[in-house]
């Protein structure tokens, strides 16, 4: 760490999330950044890819190698890489004592067989013992985990929403925990810089086009976590679509009652565990432009809007959630954990106040 800040490298830079990274890191007074990294881009300007830094940096990109960013003498790594590549880089940084943040899956799961399963891996996690090492990146329910951590996994995104939703009503016992279900609409910039031909904007416009409607990755994540919250295992099933938008996520979820319930007591739920949240806001209003939680109203912030509804004909409660999916879902959730891991107030260089209009 030189003069009082920890200088970061984001490797993977000339993507979506690591352009965000940069973004967010070039306004963060404890941070100096000192290195990004692109084998596409290596030699260019950063600016050139990322336009919006023009004048903010004149950074280039060097090449994505382990000793180039070694060399650069870092205390904090972000891994803005494709899944199953972060998990070349992981063991030889952590052996050199430096502060980990992965953005991708490779270290979210726990069980090492679990990568088989929801990640087409021919064999089990082959670092098991980092597994265990991994904290989750989600402050809401791991801050203490957080603080000095060396290795986190920044969550997947839609995953965070169905997560940080769901979590009080689960932990309450107010739901039945053998069926949610949880349907997601994601934005374009999910699918990252190099997506898939049906993300690109002539099959993307004017469309909402399910996809992987069954054993999306991210219900392993959601599965997982909320099962950790009360000690059993929580069972959903997710499915997500691809909708019309450049950034943003959407998820509503449905959960059946353990009992008749009114209002009151799942604003308690929510209250009792996110009271003190900075980046949480409950959005269930009679009135104005905005009744429940809508992507809109989240663009270029890291918060999480949630709302629900309680549907006393099915016994069902239905539970919503709206975050931008580069902030909250990926890099700005990503600098949270780092917050905390680094001790910095939570909120440092997060604190935007939401676009509007977008």
């Amino acid at each position: 760490m030189a003069s009082g800040r920890y200088r970061a490298c984001v490797v993977g830079a000339s993507g979506i999330t690591g352009g965000e990274l940069l973004r967010l890191l070039l306004n963060h007074p404890g941070i100096e950044l000192v290195c990004a990294t692109s084998r596409e881009f290596k030699g260019e300007y950063v600016f050139r890819v990322h336009p919006n830094l023009r004048g903010r940096t004149n950074l280039t990109f060097i090449d994505s190698t382990i000793d180039n960013v070694l060399k650069k003498d870092v205390d904090v790594v972000f891994l803005a890489l494709p899944h199953g590549q972060s998990i070349e880089w992981v063991p030889k940084l952590y052996e050199n004592g430096l502060t980990i943040i992965d953005l991708s899956a490779d270290f979210r799961l726990k069980d090492p067989n679990a990568y088989v399963e929801w990640y087409g891996w021919e064999k089990p996690h082959p670092y098991p013992d980092l597994l265990g090492k991994a904290v989750y990146g989600m402050p809401e329910l791991h801050r203490e985990e957080l603080k000095g951590a060396k290795l986190i996994a920044v969550p997947g995104c839609m995953a965070t929403a169905a997560i940080i939703s769901l979590a009080p009503v689960v932990k309450a016992g107010l739901v039945d925990t053998d069926k949610i279900v949880v349907d997601a609409k994601i934005s374009s910039s999910g699918a990252g810089a190099h997506a898939p031909r049906l993300d690109l904007h002539p099959f993307r416009t004017y469309v909402i086009r399910p996809y992987e409607v069954v054993h999306h990755r991210h219900t392993a994540e959601i599965e997982q976590e909320l099962s950790l919250l009360i000690n059993r295992q929580v069972r959903v099933a997710f499915t997500p679509h691809a909708v019309d938008l450049v950034r943003g996520i959407l998820t509503t979820s449905h959960a059946w009652l353990t009992k008749p319930i009114q209002e009151p007591e799942v604003w308690r739920a929510y209250r009792t565990m996110y009271g003190n949240e900075p980046f949480i806001r409950l959005v269930k209003d009679r009135a104005g432009f905005q009744r429940y939680p809508d992507v809109k109203y989240v663009i270029g912030s890291n918060l999480v809007d949630i709302g629900f509804e309680i549907d006393s004909r099915l016994n069902r409660l239905v539970v919503l959630a709206a975050i931008d999916n580069l902030m909250k879902g990926a890099s700005g959730q990503a600098i949270q954990a780092m917050n905390v891991a680094l001790g910095f107030p939570e909120t440092t260089a997060l604190d935007q106040v939401p676009l509007y209009p977008v």
